[in-house]
């Protein structure tokens, strides 16, 4: 289990944002209306992501083409008619490719996730990103995984491990905008974690928040 802290600022950068399985909103009740109205979706459009709706995707991304991941992605967007909103970009490491920023994302995601399920994969590519877009942190992907005792897997040396396939499309995944955290700038194991430091951050609901205060927190747990 994963336990992600998230940190919102108050700024109205935007984010491509994928639909998956527990997202809510006016994006989820399109996706439904379309769905149901081509013959997808046997169920009710009320804006929340479930296993009917997910189910429906399926079948449409089948029908279609598509990468048949249940997730509603820039290419299922587009495919069903949908705005895709540009993500922010996020700066690559000085020198290097896409690609090795690919690579080195899909190694810290293979390191720091072993034993997670999909989503908490893609979760950890995203708190690398959102360190990448936030001022408190270095402003690339080799910045954030290299900054002094911030992976235990640098230091211990398994960040040189060779990723599998499940690793590389998490790390794309989150590149193309996929973020389960919702924002999350630090995660951690409650069973495994070592770092007396992690304990000592404040959690906050996300209503617990003051005029006066720069971010707020809370906890997202991932199994």
């Amino acid at each position: 289990m994963l336990v992600f802290i998230a940190c919102w600022l108050y700024t109205d950068t935007a984010f491509a944002q994928n639909l998956y399985w527990g997202s809510r909103g006016e994006d989820v009740r399109t996706a439904q209306s379309k769905l149901r109205r081509w013959g997808y979706l046997d169920g009710s459009v009320d804006g929340i992501f479930g296993a009917l709706t997910y189910r429906a995707v399926r079948k449409f991304q089948q029908k279609n083409g598509l990468m048949v991941d249940g997730v509603i992605g820039p290419q299922t967007r587009n495919a069903l008619g949908m705005p895709v909103r540009s993500a922010t970009t996020v700066s690559t490491s000085r020198g290097v490719s896409r690609s090795d920023d690919v690579n080195l994302l899909a190694r810290i995601i293979l390191a720091e996730s072993k034993g997670e399920p999909y989503v908490g994969q893609v979760a950890v590519g995203a708190v690398v990103l959102n360190r990448v877009r936030h001022p408190s942190f270095p402003n690339t992907i080799a910045g954030v995984v290299y900054q002094p005792c911030a992976f235990e897997p640098v230091k211990r040396g398994t960040i040189n491990l060779t990723p599998n396939d499940s690793a590389f499309r998490a790390a794309r995944d989150a590149l193309n905008g996929w973020d389960p955290t919702g924002g999350a700038i630090y995660f951690w194991n409650p069973a495994t974690a070592t770092s007396r430091w992690i304990w000592t951050r404040r959690k906050r609901s996300r209503n617990d928040v003051g005029a006066t205060q720069v971010c707020k927190f809370f906890i997202k747990t991932i199994n």
